[in-house]
C-alpha cells in the first residue's frame, strides 16, 4: 500500500465533495447505498469497528481499516477522523484498489507483534 498516494487521493475526494465523515452520517450513507467505500481508523474503538464491520457486511459495502485517526484527519484537512465514506464509485474503486494491496497478513502481523511486546 502506498500510504502517501492513498492519503492524497482521500484529500482529492474531499475537495471534490465525494467524501463524508462522522459516525451517523456514514451509517446513513451505508444504509442508503450511497457509500462505495468506508475507511475506518485502525485506532477506532472495538465497538465502532464492530458496528461498521456489521453494517458494511450487511449492505455489501467495502470496508477498509487503515491509518489512524490523526492521519485520516490530516489527509482531508480536518481534525482527527475515525470513519470516512467515499460516495463516488470511481473514487471508491481508485482508493479501494490501493488499500486492498495491503494484505490482511500485514495487519495480523502488526497486531501479533503488538501483543508480544
Amino acid at each position: 500500500m502506498k500510504t502517501n498516494k492513498v492519503l492524497s487521493q482521500l484529500g482529492m475526494a474531499m475537495r471534490a465533495g465525494k467524501l463524508i465523515t462522522g459516525d451517523e452520517i456514514v451509517l446513513k450513507a451505508v444504509r442508503a447505498g450511497k457509500a462505495h467505500l468506508v475507511i475506518l481508523a485502525g485506532d477506532a474503538s472495538d465497538n465502532t469497528k464492530k458496528k461498521f464491520r456489521d453494517k458494511c457486511g450487511t449492505y455489501g459495502i467495502q470496508l477498509a481499516e487503515a491509518f489512524d485517526r490523526e492521519q485520516l484527519g490530516r489527509a482531508i484537512g480536518k481534525p482527527e477522523r475515525v470513519v470516512l465514506a467515499v460516495t463516488d464509485m470511481q473514487f471508491g474503486k481508485m482508493i479501494g484498489s490501493h488499500l486492498s494491496q495491503n494484505t490482511e497478513v500485514d495487519s495480523i502481523e502488526q497486531q501479533t507483534g503488538q501483543q508480544r511486546q
